[in-house]
């Protein structure tokens, strides 16, 4: 869970402390004042780090980012319509949100994504499928997004969800994978949680 916290974490968006425990609004959060928030992603960093790729870029023109009230970016369906990212299973993922945890006492960051095919009624992914996904994910886009953020997080861990489930809350029906790694220079290092 994300506690609240009075260091702040967040060096991107607003620089924000970390959503409090049941969320964060989604809309003009704590530290951001009364900004817009949704901007074009092409004006983010974020698209500039995955600018070496254009065909991913290409994806995202017309994605939107909004700023969380714990200052975590975030790409919402709610906001715009996230366009997937190719996986070496094959499988499209969309970025669902990024979120900065402190509540280990150390700084984790949270790479969520919708992945659909993993549903267990369609049961297209499998776990084995989409654990080599889950370090792709790591590996280009995570350890992209902390040295353009200057981050240095103890862990990176990435999930898939076959649906949108909010961070913290439960849902029986919902598949998720989780994933966490130790990043090290350019390599993540998978960690068992």
């Amino acid at each position: 869970m994300i506690r609240a916290s009075s260091y702040r974490t967040a060096r991107t968006a607003c620089a924000a402390p970390a959503a409090p425990t049941g969320g964060a609004h989604r809309f003009w959060g704590r530290g951001c004042g009364n900004e817009p928030v949704i901007t074009s992603l092409l004006d983010v960093p974020f698209v500039r780090l995955l600018g070496s790729s254009a065909d991913v870029a290409r994806r995202c023109l017309h994605a939107g980012f909004g700023v969380v009230a714990g200052g975590a970016l975030l790409v919402s369906s709610a906001l715009a319509n996230p366009l997937p990212v190719d996986l070496p299973s094959g499988q499209d993922v969309s970025l669902q949100e990024v979120l900065l945890d402190e509540g280990t006492g150390e700084l984790w960051v949270r790479f969520r994504f919708l992945a659909p095919q993993i549903a267990r009624d369609a049961a297209l992914i499998s776990y084995e499928q989409a654990a080599p996904d889950m370090d792709y994910l790591c590996q280009t886009l995570a350890l992209a997004y902390l040295r353009q953020h200057d981050l240095d997080p103890s862990r990176v861990v990435i999930s898939l969800a076959d649906r949108d489930v909010a961070f913290g809350q439960m849902d029986a029906s919902a598949t998720q994978f989780f994933e966490s790694y130790r990043p090290d220079g350019d390599s993540c290092i998978w960690e068992a949680f």
